[in-house]
């Protein structure tokens, strides 16, 4: 591994600790109004990372229990070419809807950035259905670790389109770097909370 590759993963298990951490008491008071819902707290699903190896990637559920089921008949109604996604997604729940809009339901995925699935910073972890349905060159993101945030996150997120994002993921991964990692993840927290900016939804 180089140089660069070690930092990046120091940096990771670093920022997951801390990420962990941090995330104690805002994850025990959003359980608490999850729970209110009905249905478990947590959410995983099998995402595509490094090499295509496929990963459970968590979240913490903002949705209602049977949204895989119901997904399946919303699927014509994406917003986002190449992937799944809704503006007024009708299975979002209330909290579930404060939580997305400040990316509170990604915090569980430190757990997966320890484990050295994911990384802090890198391309968003696919679905297995879009990467069988990838082009050769959208292909290439599978070339590193998805990422909790990335350049697509800090650049209008679901406000640009498929090829737009592709462009951005490869633009990261043939500029990838330890100081790069850390721009963007500054940029990502000045962008939590101004939902109105950050493409979230």
């Amino acid at each position: 591994m180089k140089i660069q590759g070690i930092l990046i993963r120091i940096l990771d298990i670093l920022g997951a600790i801390i990420g962990l951490f941090c995330s104690i008491v805002p994850v025990g008071i959003i359980a608490i109004c999850v729970k209110r819902d009905g249905g478990p707290t947590f959410f995983k699903q099998e995402r595509i990372g490094k090499n295509a190896k496929p990963f459970m990637m968590w979240k913490i559920r903002s949705m209602v229990v049977n949204a895989e089921e119901i997904r399946e008949h919303l699927l014509k109604q994406s917003d986002v070419d190449g992937m799944f996604k809704m503006k007024k997604d009708p299975r979002v729940t209330k909290v579930g809807t404060f939580i997305r809009k400040h990316s509170l339901d990604e915090l569980p995925q430190f757990w997966n950035v320890l484990k050295g699935d994911m990384s802090l910073v890198g391309p968003r972890p696919a679905l297995r259905e879009e990467v069988e349905n990838y082009p050769v060159r959208a292909k290439l993101r599978l070339n590193v670790k998805p990422g909790i945030t990335g350049l697509w996150q800090i650049n209008g997120r679901s406000n640009v389109n498929f090829d737009t994002m592709i462009d951005l993921d490869l633009k990261y991964i043939a500029n990838q770097s330890l100081w790069g990692d850390i721009v963007i993840l500054f940029k990502t927290v000045l962008l939590i909370f101004p939902s109105s900016k950050n493409g979230a939804y």
